[in-house]
Parts: C-alpha cells; sequence; structure tokens
C-alpha cells in the first residue's frame, strides 16, 4: 500500500471530504493554520467511522476541532483567514501560538544540554539515565494527532524546533555521560524515516564501546497510523536487520508505541506489524494520553490493555495532557483521571497491570496521581515522582490541597500548609543554575 499524505493543502482530495459539515470544513482551514493538521489514507479509510462523525474518536485525534482553540482565538484567526492578507495571517498564527506554552516543562529552557560551550539542539537530558534524540529527519509524522504536546516542531518556526543531523554528535555526548542507559529516538516520528538514514543516525554509537547505552527506544505512532512501515514498506526487511544489528552490538531495542483508542490495535495490518517486530526480538511498550472526547472511559481503557498485551505488548503509561496546544480541548480533571485510571484497572488481571499512571510530565517530573485520600476529614491529593530531576525524589509520596477542577501541577498547592512541595528549593538551583540538567 502506498502512502498518500493529505494536509491544509490537498485535504480536499479526501474521497470523504463532502461528507464533512459546513462548521467542521471551516474549523480545519481556522485551526489548521495555527495547529499543525496531516492524515493519510490509512487512517481515513480504515480507523474513522465516517458515517458517525460526531462522535468518532479517531476522527477527534486526527482533524481539527472547533474547540481546540479558544473562541478569541479562533476568531482572530478566522478574521484574518477572510481578510486574504498573508502576512496578517502568519502574524496572527506566530501571536496566537505563542500563547500555547509551545515547549512546556522547561524543554527548551531546561532540557537542552551543553558540549564544549555549544547548546545540542537535538538532544534533551532531563532525567540521569535517559537522554532523548531528535533526529532532522524524523521531525514530521505519518500523520498528527491533535493533542500533541510537540506541535511545535511541526509550525515552521524555527526557533521552536528541535533537530539534530549529527549521530557523531550524539555519540560524543554520551561518551561523556556514561551515566545514561537510555536513548530514546523522539520527535515527531523517527519511524518516517527511511532505514538506510536510521542507520545512519545509529551507526556512530553501535560502534563506540565508550558509552553505557542498553536500551534504545523509540518513540513511534507508526503502528498506529501506518502500521506498514514494519512490514510491506520497500525497505521494511532492511529496518527488521537494523534491529538485529543493534541487538548484535548488546543492545536492546524498544518501540514505545502511541495507542490512544483500541480501534488502531482491530486492523490486521496493525497486528501484522507487532507480529513481525516481536519475531525480531523487539519489545513494544504502549502509551498514550488520557483524553476527554477519545478515551475518557475506564472501559475503553480496560478494553484497549487487555488487547496490546493480547498482542503481545506491555502497557506502559497513561499520561495526563500536557498543558499546551489544545490543552484544554482534552484536558480531564485529576480527580476524574485518577477514576478512569482506577476502575480500569480494576478490570484487568495483573498482567496487565504494568501500566503506570494517570501521570503529568512537568517541570520537575513525571508525577503520578495515587489517588484522593481524607484525612481529618479533608481531602487531599496523594502524588509520587515516577522520574525526578533529582532521581531522590523518584517515588516519594507527597500532597496536595483537593481542588476539583484541577487538570495539572500548577493547579495544586502543598497540603497541610507547608509553603512548597518537597523537592521545590532543589529545582529552583536546577533551574537557575547554568548548563545543570539534573543532580545526579
Amino acid at each position: 500500500m502506498k502512502l498518500q499524505s493529505y494536509t491544509l493543502n490537498n485535504y480536499k482530495n479526501i474521497a470523504q471530504y463532502a461528507s464533512l459539515t459546513e462548521e467542521q470544513k471551516e474549523a480545519m482551514e481556522v485551526i489548521g493554520q495555527v495547529l499543525p493538521f496531516k492524515t493519510n489514507n490509512y487512517v481515513v479509510d480504515q480507523l474513522i467511522n465516517w458515517r458517525h462523525l460526531e462522535n468518532d474518536p479517531m476522527f477527534k485525534l486526527n482533524f481539527p476541532q472547533k474547540g481546540m482553540l479558544s473562541e478569541t482565538h479562533y476568531q482572530q484567526m478566522k478574521t484574518a483567514l477572510e481578510s486574504g492578507n498573508r502576512e496578517l495571517i502568519k502574524t496572527t498564527a506566530t501571536s496566537i501560538r505563542l500563547e500555547l506554552n509551545p515547549h512546556p516543562a522547561g524543554q527548551l529552557e531546561h532540557n537542552v544540554p551543553e558540549m564544549n560551550g555549544e547548546k545540542l539542539m537535538g538532544i534533551q537530558h532531563k532525567y540521569r539515565e535517559t537522554v532523548l534524540f531528535f533526529p532532522s529527519q524524523g521531525q514530521t509524522c505519518h500523520a498528527y494527532c491533535t493533542f500533541c504536546f510537540r506541535w511545535p516542531q511541526f509550525v515552521g518556526i524555527s526557533d521552536f524546533k528541535f533537530a539534530s543531523k549529527h549521530g557523531e554528535q550524539l555519540r560524543d555526548y554520551l561518551c561523556e555521560h556514561k551515566e545514561v542507559t537510555d536513548v530514546l529516538l523522539t520527535g515527531g516520528d523517527p519511524m518516517i524515516m527511511k532505514t538506510a538514514v536510521l542507520e545512519a543516525y545509529l551507526e556512530p554509537l553501535l560502534h563506540s564501546k565508550g558509552h553505557g547505552v542498553k536500551t534504545i527506544r523509540i518513540g513511534t505512532k507508526a503502528l498506529g497510523y501506518w502500521p506498514y512501515r514494519f512490514y510491506m514498506d520497500e525497505d521494511a526487511a532492511d529496518l527488521m536487520q537494523l534491529f538485529k544489528k543493534i541487538q548484535s552490538h548488546g543492545i536492546h531495542i524498544s518501540i514505545m508505541a502511541h495507542f490512544s483508542h483500541p480501534v488502531e490495535l482491530k486492523t490486521e495490518s496493525v497486528k501484522s506489524a507487532i507480529a513481525q517486530l516481536l519475531s525480531h526480538g523487539v519489545q513494544i511498550r504502549t502509551q498514550s494520553p488520557l483524553l476527554r472526547h477519545i478515551n475518557d472511559s475506564p472501559d475503553l481503557w480496560a478494553d484497549m490493555w487487555k488487547l496490546q498485551v493480547n498482542l503481545g505488548c506491555t502497557p506502559y503509561y497513561m499520561f495526563i495532557p500536557r498543558d499546551t496546544g489544545a490543552q484544554d480541548y482534552f484536558a480531564i480533571p485529576l480527580e476524574q483521571a485518577w477514576q478512569i485510571f482506577r476502575n480500569a484497572y480494576q478490570k484487568v488481571s495483573g498482567i496487565c497491570r504494568t501500566v503506570r499512571g494517570p501521570s503529568m510530565s512537568c517541570t520537575p517530573g513525571k508525577i503520578q496521581i495515587l489517588g484522593v485520600s481524607n484525612i481529618q476529614n479533608k481531602k487531599y491529593f496523594v502524588l509520587r515522582m515516577l522520574q525526578g530531576r533529582n532521581p531522590d525524589w523518584v517515588g516519594r509520596p507527597f500532597f496536595a490541597e483537593y481542588t476539583k477542577q484541577a487538570v495539572w501541577l500548577d493547579d495544586l498547592k502543598p497540603a497541610f500548609g507547608e509553603p512548597h512541595f518537597f523537592y521545590e528549593t532543589e529545582l529552583e538551583k536546577i533551574l537557575n543554575e547554568p548548563n545543570l540538567i539534573s543532580l545526579n
């Protein structure tokens, strides 16, 4: 099957375009000027139920919806479009984007390391053992998710973008930081790259013994949006050989697969792709945000985890949508998110309970909502860190005042009259000291 991509430039070529309402068409035009839009023939033909678009989760996951911008921003962009003035459209889009927190959790300010006095804009190093690498040719996707917190990678503003053309630079950094055991290739989607390009990035790492890397992770939506990449594309066999080659160098391969709804796991294509990867020794871990309008149901999550396990995948994370882009459209109050996770968790056997969540990837680290507890007749959030800028923070429970409408860490205050959460003094030191990524 040949990939056919659709963007704002050619989406009217989608055969089902005529089934959209005028309001839906307008929303695509308006919101697509601010947030990126891209889909493909696999998503359009096999994942979306075009007879019931109003309630179809894959349509909302892939196509812009009016509520994804505030009414103020929507009207600003609509007015700019109606003017026909290209420069006004561009400046309006940029202005709105800057108000959408384009780089949450200090990605740009606090996660980018330096080496020899140079900022490494294709690398992020937030947690001691893990480095993120953004190969420049992998900074697009087969299709874009409307919730994506990395939307700035795709909107054509170079100052927003993480990317590197240099596998040698990654190798040199890792040889200086032998505490790093895991490299996560991310984007965008590294699986958009041809195998030869991916191999060129990894070769310097494979032929060096001066680092401590034991696992290469690949963050990808390709299993959900273009499973043919793994068993039918012209270089799919080469990709499997590359995975074998990596393993022959003593490095484990793990696909960090993004599945947001059970429908993505039900096509024969995705089943074939998963089987192909597993047969070549590749582990598949699954993750997704918990999204209003898409998957805010415990039954749905339980079904999704069961399907994943039955196909040989390992449920890994349920995330809270990050505080960027269309967060207001997708966000769920933290207490409700915990209840959905808890109720889903109760519906599955122990083999599915590898999943962790609901988790917020925020400035100090990955913070899990353990629940809401009553202490002396007052409700509190119980939290803990799954990852932290200081490894000593990991696993430590802490409490926050209960707030019914809280959707993110910034909405919470320390419990019991404490002036700060336990990590805040150390966090301030990390954020204010030049070149200090974390406390190791």
